[in-house]
């Protein structure tokens, strides 16, 4: 299974719900997390597996 990757300015459904990538970054085991920000502001860190991308 791959990891599905996204760029900043993405706009995603998280987990919780929808925002826009603002961060990419790697862990140190190799994974990638994604900083999304929602509307209200708040960022949160999630994996590829737990977003998916919004459609227009």
């Amino acid at each position: 299974m791959t990891d599905t990757v996204f760029k900043p300015g993405d706009d995603v459904f998280t987990t919780n719900a929808r925002g826009i990538v603002i961060d990419v970054r790697a862990t140190p085991s190799g994974k990638w997390v994604f900083g999304v920000e929602d509307a209200h502001g708040a960022v949160n860190y999630f994996t590829g597996a737990a977003l998916r991308p919004a459609q227009s």
